[in-house]
């Protein structure tokens, strides 16, 4: 199966906070509003949610299937008579 970079990133960060804040998890959700906050001042997407996560993969994979299947023909197509 082939791995997509932006949830290796977001599993990536998850772990490395979890184990900073593992003994507070308020301080941890603290930290990732935190994230998410200077992310949207800063003018990035945040996904805050599972569904808006699916909808962005689904965006992304419907635009390599149509760049995949794009062809460049040098003759244009015969018509029929």
């Amino acid at each position: 199966m082939k791995t997509n970079p932006i949830l290796e990133e977001i599993w990536r960060i998850k772990d490395e906070l979890s184990r900073e804040y593992a003994a507070d998890p308020d301080a941890y959700f603290a930290k990732l509003d935190e994230i998410a906050n200077a992310e949207e001042t800063a003018g990035r997407k945040v996904i805050r949610s599972a569904a808006e996560l699916r909808r962005l993969m689904a965006a992304e994979e419907r635009q390599r299937a149509e760049k995949s299947a794009m062809a460049l023909n040098e003759k244009p197509p015969r018509k029929k008579s």
